[in-house]
């Protein structure tokens, strides 16, 4: 027997309608319909970088671009534009975002959703090679390798050569206290992450909605797969390069003589402590 949801009891089940989605026009007006789903929190500044990433993704994909700047309405110059979906809040995060706009219940026509950031080099990247390889080797969750003329946080993230896909890190190191425990397995970065619709499901319940960084989210996302070791790896074979740009941390304030992007990352680092505080506790809690 079909059961409602929470609010619409008193409705005829057949006329209950739970999802939504992305699409301008409707099923009946697409010729091709999207079955993936590309985000990306932008600036106007990186707008070259942008129009690159969006390139790489066919027209299997809707894209949905976060303004956190306010120049939402400047992005015209890209045919593309004309068919995305642009939604602005000015000098809110990417995670802020996603909490906010992509609920499970509208994403769900997306068979995976990709959450980037905007300094990305896609000059080895093609997104439907990359989801062959996804679909091949079993990934809930997954990142592309990088590469990185500034340096890597994390060694698992770093793409290995003549591999297509690696699961964890491949050689003793300091990061790896836990060999089979993140950073080192079970991992991949909140810069470029790429979920199936059933993990983002859960991914998305977990994200706090008044920590808008999403720092330590991703030593968490183990949890929402059954074989984190096996399910969350990282893409070699289609990679992509970290360019280090400060985008949003300059939309922050200067206090105390610090410059902007200081007073963003100390945020960060305290979402952190606290995100970790918070799962320990529900962990410890009845």
């Amino acid at each position: 027997m079909a059961t409602n949801p929470r609010g619409a009891e008193s409705l005829p089940p057949r006329i209950v309608e739970p999802y939504s989605d992305f699409y301008l026009y409707g099923d009946q007006d697409l010729v091709v319909k999207p079955k993936y789903l590309l985000a990306l929190a932008v600036g106007y500044d990186q707008k070259d970088i942008i129009n690159e990433i969006v390139m790489k993704f066919s027209e299997n994909f809707s894209i949905v671009l976060f303004h956190y700047d306010g120049r939402a309405s400047e992005w015209d110059q890209f045919e593309w534009s004309h068919k995305a979906i642009h939604i602005s809040a000015s000098k809110q995060t990417k995670w802020w975002f996603a909490k906010r706009f992509l609920h499970p219940n509208i994403v769900f026509p997306y068979e995976y959703i990709f959450i980037w950031d905007e300094d990305l080099g896609v000059d080895n990247f093609n997104a439907e090679e990359y989801l062959k390889l996804v679909k091949k080797h079993g990934l809930e969750i997954s990142q592309p390798g990088i590469e990185s003329k500034r340096g890597l946080t994390w060694l698992l993230t770093q793409r290995m050569d003549g591999v297509e896909v690696h699961k964890e890190v491949a050689e003793t190191h300091d990061q790896c206290r836990h060999q089979h425990q993140p950073p080192c397995a079970g991992f991949v970065e909140i810069m470029a992450p790429v979920f199936s619709r059933k993990s983002w499901e859960c991914v998305w319940h977990m994200i706090q909605n008044d920590l808008v960084h999403g720092w330590g989210l991703d030593f968490a996302i183990w949890r929402c797969v059954q074989r984190p070791h096996e399910e969350i790896g990282v893409v070699d074979a289609q990679w992509v390069e970290h360019m280090v740009l400060p985008s949003l941390g300059d939309q922050g304030k200067s206090t105390d003589g610090r410059a902007p992007w200081e007073g963003v990352r100390a945020r960060c680092n305290a979402e952190w402590k606290e995100f970790e505080r918070r799962v320990y506790e529900a962990e410890h809690t009845n």
